[in-house]
């Protein structure tokens, strides 16, 4: 990291493109294809919208709070402390959920691509415990090897690109190349697909607000910290869009595909040949693995900063290995919730769709959170010296809350039910421990993972 104030609005961009990763829209593309009778490009655009409005959000209420750099602060501060609290609930869940995402795409992607004579349970059972043996023995995933993997996605995904324009124009000309039937074909479009697929395919930009984190390394953070969490949602958008589109003309029938959750390795197979689908499956789940490996150590130290505090059982959540290091009961815990998530997702539907959806439950209540706040901030609690603007501080966050909430509303009904029963609990602690809301809630301290 370069020293303070030292980040310029390129680093940013290139950050944030980096925590979203440039194969974001790959892993989702069967399941949103289906979930859109096949609209995959358009869902991904109209998720754009959204998240672009959230973003400018974002990086206003960043420039107010440069220390803050979470939705749950923001809320906290600027609306009420209660309502913070009940967002940073939200945010825990997907902490929660981020090992679980991972370890149910690798599992479906090994039972049902490579080793097919291990079942589905068994894979989780495995990723789950090497994720948490992993974690337990101190091994992280250093810089240099995500830039690697980085570099080694970026060739898969332009080596797709290239080959897939190749075959579409090889098969039919600008034709085959060029067409509107991937944002819309009148014999499969429906308004109410669209949106409940948007609610999936809105997973693909989770990680742009981790670009507010670097506010006090920013130089002019008022300026570039807005200007780069909104074009990364932008790029994001139409590099993903692009991806999407591509497979969706060389694969049309969704129908046909072996795999929903793995689908697009059929799109790099029919393009590619078993080079590209072994590239793209090898990256794919190499990517998921780190992230989830990283995700459970994250939910681990989230648990013991809880424990630490006493928002959670201290002798349990805040116990550590003898030197002090590993919060060995709480990664003991996660990989065990890991384990048993994933396997009773599996058997109450697609279980990549719905640990999706139960992630973005979290995740959008903070992003109607963040709009609503900034709503606020700069239409009733403006700063001396700023002019209030009907349009960027009052409707465009507004028309943020109203996105975001239509994007929530239309989440997987399981996904809702999980999702109110968290949020319901965590309304009941904080009113237990605020007595009836009468004191200040305790904080969540999110910086330390």
């Amino acid at each position: 990291m370069k020293s303070k104030r030292q980040l310029t609005l390129w680093d940013l961009i290139f950050y944030g493109i980096v925590l979203i990763q440039p194969t974001a829209p790959v892993p989702l593309f069967g399941v949103a294809q289906k979930l859109s009778d096949g609209h995959t490009a358009t869902v991904l655009l109209v998720a754009m919208f959204a998240m672009m409005i959230t973003a400018v959000s974002y990086g206003r209420m960043a420039a107010v709070h440069p220390a803050a750099g979470s939705a749950y602060t923001y809320v906290g501060k600027t609306l009420n402390p209660h309502l913070g609290f009940l967002v940073g609930w939200a945010m825990f869940l997907d902490y929660l959920l981020q090992p679980l995402i991972n370890t149910v795409w690798i599992s479906i992607a090994m039972s049902a691509r490579y080793l097919p004579q291990i079942p589905y349970v068994l894979w989780a059972a495995l990723i789950a415990a090497i994720l948490t043996a992993l974690n337990l023995r101190g091994i992280r995933s250093s810089a240099r090897a995500n830039q690697i993997l980085l570099a080694a996605m970026c060739v898969v995904i332009v080596a797709f690109i290239a080959l897939a324009v190749h075959f579409l124009f090889a098969s039919g000309g600008w034709s085959g190349l060029i067409s509107a039937r991937p944002f819309y074909d009148p014999a499969t479009f429906d308004w109410h697909k669209i949106w409940g697929a948007t609610s999936f395919a809105a997973l693909t930009y989770i990680g742009f607000d981790g670009i507010t984190t670097l506010t006090e390394d920013a130089k002019d953070p008022k300026r570039n910290i807005l200007l780069a969490t909104v074009l990364v949602c932008a790029f994001t958008g139409v590099f993903g869009g692009l991806e999407v589109y591509l497979a969706q003309l060389v694969f049309p029938n969704w129908h046909a595909f072996k795999d929903l959750t793995t689908a697009f390795m059929d799109v790099a197979n029919r393009v590619g040949g078993p080079w590209l689908f072994n590239g793209m499956g090898v990256i794919l789940i190499l990517a998921a693995f780190g992230s989830g490996l990283t995700g459970s150590l994250g939910a681990a130290k989230l648990l013991f900063g809880m424990g630490r505090d006493n928002v959670l059982p201290r002798n349990v959540f805040a116990h550590t290995s003898a030197n002090g290091a590993t919060p060995t009961y709480n990664l003991l815990i996660i990989g065990v919730l890991t384990f048993i998530g994933a396997v009773l997702l599996d058997r109450y539907g697609n279980a990549y769709e719905l640990s999706g959806d139960m992630l973005n439950f979290g995740a959008f209540l903070a992003f109607m959170g963040v709009n609503l706040a900034t709503f606020w901030q700069f239409t009733f609690a403006r700063p001396p010296e700023h002019k209030w603007n009907l349009l960027t501080d009052t409707l465009l966050p507004i028309g943020g809350v109203v996105f975001c909430a239509a994007i929530w509303w239309n989440l997987n009904p399981i996904a809702m039910r999980v999702g109110g029963i968290w949020l319901a609990a965590g309304f009941i602690y904080i009113a237990i421990k605020t007595r009836g809301f009468r004191s200040a809630p305790v904080m969540i301290d999110f910086g330390s993972t």
